[in-house]
């Protein structure tokens, strides 16, 4: 009689698992909640099914309801993680929808550039130069003004461009390139530049990925480049 009864149950077991085992591979996420309920089932048929002259040692049940906890955990621990994430991201989307329309200072060599109005950057001095120099050029590659900023020590060295060409006329609205170069030990060495731009939009990160800033006449830069906020 037990013999037919552990073998019963050993039947029932192999048919629940195969059923547990189809139903999570076919429902998803609804699977991962029915697994947990065969478990329990499992557990509580192997235990009415066992071999009363032959029963399961105590560490083998617990041993299985560790493996129990311990899914548990990280299901729950998954949750946590994710709820956070998305938090996060929504943090950071309404963060950087409050700077369009804002000045942002990026490291780039090009900058739209309004008629009549003046802008500001710096140059990234790597070493102590002896003179350092930004030229501005427009969309057809011509210099339209060359600004002298002198010796200068290492780190940033801030100029002005007032919108104005080598004429003294102003340069028409458009994005122009701004090349510095800087005289280090006798040697003309480039240098690369800061300036400003316009955020028109924003890019919202896709299953992780970062913050998009779109800006004006230079396209889309990580929210992480950014350097400075200015109004």
């Amino acid at each position: 009689m037990t013999t037919t009864t552990a073998a019963t149950g050993s039947a029932y077991l192999t048919s629940l698992q195969k059923s547990t085992d189809s139903t999570n591979s076919s429902t998803g996420a609804a699977g991962s909640a029915l697994g947990k309920d065969a478990f329990l089932k499992l557990l509580a048929t192997q235990m009415q099914n066992q071999n009363p002259l032959d029963p399961q040692e105590n560490g083998e049940f617990v041993a299985q309801l560790a493996q129990f906890s311990s899914l548990e955990g990280m299901q729950t621990l998954n949750s946590s993680v994710n709820s956070i994430l998305q938090g996060f991201q929504s943090s950071t989307a309404l963060q950087a929808s409050s700077l369009v329309g804002r000045n942002v200072v990026v490291q780039t060599d090009k900058a739209s550039v309004e008629a009549g109005q003046s802008l500001t950057g710096s140059v990234n001095v790597t070493g102590s130069s002896t003179s350092v120099k930004v030229d501005v050029y427009n969309d057809k590659g011509d210099v339209v003004r060359s600004i002298d900023l002198g010796s200068k020590a290492s780190g940033l060295a801030d100029f002005t461009w007032d919108g104005l060409d080598d004429a003294g006329q102003a340069v028409a609205s458009g994005v122009y390139s701004f090349k510095a170069t800087a005289d280090i030990k006798g040697t003309a060495t480039a240098m690369t530049t800061n300036l400003p731009a316009k955020v028109n939009s924003v890019t919202t990160g896709v299953n992780g990925s970062e913050m998009m800033l779109n800006l004006a006449g230079m396209g889309s830069v990580a929210l992480s480049k950014v350097q400075m906020i200015g109004i």
